[in-house]
């Protein structure tokens, strides 16, 4: 193997950096030359290439976002728009390509690995957690810090004013974020896509606490909340806009709603992403080397390993009941 090409593709996730950092290094260790794919698989289309050396990713373990840049390609969905990556690739005498991101950029290194010679991997990077096959994602241990500093800071203003706040957070369709920031920040309600509500359930509670003498709620609603019961018209389909409104229709109560949106995608990565990030980044090297692709690099009790790509896509991970009992309890 002589030279590796590295992109990031889909949404921006914290430790993408790092991720990228690990593997230029590593290949430049082995004595592979490295390129850099600017814009994700628009880059493979329109060639937009460039030369990594060490100096090339200097610095960048801090930072957030991806110093290669992000974008959506309608045309890599095409097999037109893929034969014109795969021949770019063939020029510039790609032998492997590492691809950073999530759900959609693995079923893009799918593609790769089915339709061409060249061998593929990916690293999962996005704050939703949602993969299967592995435990941890790249960004997400980011993303959770963001969004407890968030509920640390309206918690305060919440107690001050004896009010009750609904907090939206990301993840796509998984209630991971929300769960688990949830737990962490003692939200008295946690609403995630695959348990179902009733408004009842959420009023009652709110209620009970303010009965008991809490001075605040804080309920805590995933973006992927598709609740029936709501009429979303006019709230551009936010579930914690809606759910703002039915709590203050049904308890009478002043009710506000933060919506934490894109700044929970940004910031400097944690140490556990810059760990998890660099460890798989070095593990992409090391089984292209060993002549593996079509996998998808995952993190397993503790250890980084890997899977196929099929595996990886084709189910969500699972939300962990115990976890949600016990935020439950300890919200009482």
């Amino acid at each position: 193997m002589n030279k590796i090409a590295i992109l990031t593709s889909g949404g921006d996730a914290p430790g993408m950096n790092p991720a990228i950092r690990a593997v230029a290094r590593t290949a430049i260790f082995y004595n592979i030359e490295v390129v850099g794919v600017r814009y994700g698989f628009k880059g493979l289309i329109e060639k937009d290439f460039f030369d990594m050396k060490r100096s090339s990713v200097a610095d960048i373990i801090q930072k957030g976002g991806t110093v290669l840049f992000s974008a959506r390609c309608e045309e890599f969905r095409t097999r037109e728009g893929r034969e014109k990556a795969y021949q770019n690739m063939r020029e510039e005498g790609i032998d492997a390509l590492v691809v950073i991101g999530g759900d959609g950029s693995l079923h893009g290194v799918q593609k790769i690995n089915q339709e061409s010679e060249i061998s593929a991997v990916g690293i999962p990077a996005t704050i939703d957690n949602d993969l299967s096959c592995t435990d941890y994602t790249i960004g997400v241990d980011t993303a959770m810090n963001t969004i407890l500093d968030a509920i640390n800071k309206i918690r305060d203003t919440a107690t001050s004013h004896e009010r009750t706040f609904v907090i939206e957070c990301m993840g796509r369709d998984s209630g991971y974020l929300a769960l688990m920031t949830g737990l962490a920040g003692g939200a008295e309600f946690i609403l995630v896509p695959e348990i179902d509500f009733t408004p009842q359930e959420v009023t009652n509670r709110i209620v009970q606490g303010f009965n008991k003498g809490k001075l605040h709620s804080l309920i805590l609603i995933a973006e992927g909340v598709k609740a029936p019961f709501v009429d979303l018209t006019g709230y551009n389909g936010s579930p914690g806009l809606a759910m703002g409104d039915l709590i203050r229709e049904k308890t009478g109560m002043e009710t506000r709603v933060t919506i934490l949106g894109h700044l929970q995608r940004g910031g400097s990565p944690t140490a556990i992403d810059r760990i998890i990030a660099s460890r798989m980044g070095a593990k992409a090297v090391d089984l292209l080397i060993e002549g593996h692709r079509d996998i998808m690099i995952n993190y397993k009790d503790n250890s980084i390993g890997s899977c196929k790509i099929a595996d990886a896509i084709v189910e969500k991970q699972q939300i962990d009941m115990d976890i949600y009992n016990l935020s439950s309890i300890l919200s009482m």
